[in-house]
C-alpha cells in the first residue's frame, strides 16, 4: 500500500496516531477547530519526518477511507431499532463533515437520527456545551433530568455531557479504568444493558 508515496504507512503509524490524538485532545480544549485536523496533522507528520509529501493529498485519501470504511460496533443496529420510536435519538458527533456525512449515509443512520449535530459543521466540538444548546434549540427545547448522554469517550462525551448539566452513561466494552473526573452517571459494558439504563 502506497500513500501519496510514503510506501508502507504501519511503519509510521505510531506517530501519526501520537500527533492525531494531541490535535483532537485540542479540539476537545477548544483550542484548535475540527477542520483544522484534516491537513494540520499530516503537515505535522511530514515535518516530523522530512517528508515532502502534499499534505492535501494525504489528507483527501484518508477523508475518503474513513467515509468509505469503519462499523459500527456488533450489536448496535439491533439496539437503535429497539430504541428507535421509544425515545428521541440525537447523533453529536466530533469530525470532519465530510467524513461523518459520508459514514452517515452508508449506514443510513439518519432513519434513527433525525437531528444530527457535527462539530464540523457547526465549529464547535464536545465536550462544549454549545454544541448541545444547539441539539436543544433543534429539539424546541428538551428537560435536562430526561436526557442522556451516551458515548465510549470519557473525555468528549462524557465531559460533554457533564458540562452540559444531563446524565451520562458510558460504554466501556474494554473494561477500561474509570476516570476520577468526569462524574459518569451510568456505566455499562454491554450494549443490550443501555435499555435498561434507558428504561425501554
Amino acid at each position: 500500500m502506497d500513500v501519496a508515496g510514503l510506501g508502507d504507512p504501519h511503519n509510521y503509524f505510531l506517530e501519526y496516531e501520537r500527533i492525531n490524538r494531541a490535535l483532537w485532545a485540542a479540539v476537545e480544549r477548544g483550542e484548535v477547530q475540527v477542520e483544522e485536523v484534516r491537513v494540520t496533522r499530516f503537515e505535522q507528520f511530514n515535518a516530523h519526518f522530512g517528508f515532502d509529501a502534499d499534505p492535501e493529498e494525504m489528507a483527501d485519501a484518508l477523508v475518503n477511507g474513513l467515509g468509505d470504511n469503519g462499523e459500527l460496533f456488533p450489536g448496535v443496529l439491533d439496539l437503535l431499532d429497539k430504541l428507535h420510536g421509544q425515545v428521541t435519538m440525537v447523533l453529536v458527533t466530533n469530525g470532519p463533515s465530510q467524513v461523518q456525512r459520508m459514514r452517515v449515509e452508508r449506514l443510513r443512520l439518519e432513519r434513527y437520527f433525525p437531528t444530527i449535530a457535527i462539530s464540523g459543521e457547526l465549529g464547535v466540538a464536545k465536550p462544549d456545551p454549545k454544541l448541545y444548546e444547539w441539539v436543544a434549540d433543534q429539539l424546541g427545547g428538551f428537560a435536562k433530568e430526561g436526557a442522556l448522554m451516551i458515548g465510549d469517550s470519557t473525555t468528549s462525551d462524557m465531559q460533554g455531557g457533564s458540562n452540559y448539566g444531563i446524565d451520562t452513561a458510558w460504554y466501556n466494552p474494554f473494561h477500561k479504568q474509570r476516570p476520577a473526573s468526569p462524574e459518569i452517571t451510568h456505566e455499562f459494558h454491554v450494549l443490550e444493558a443501555l435499555l435498561e439504563i434507558v428504561g425501554v
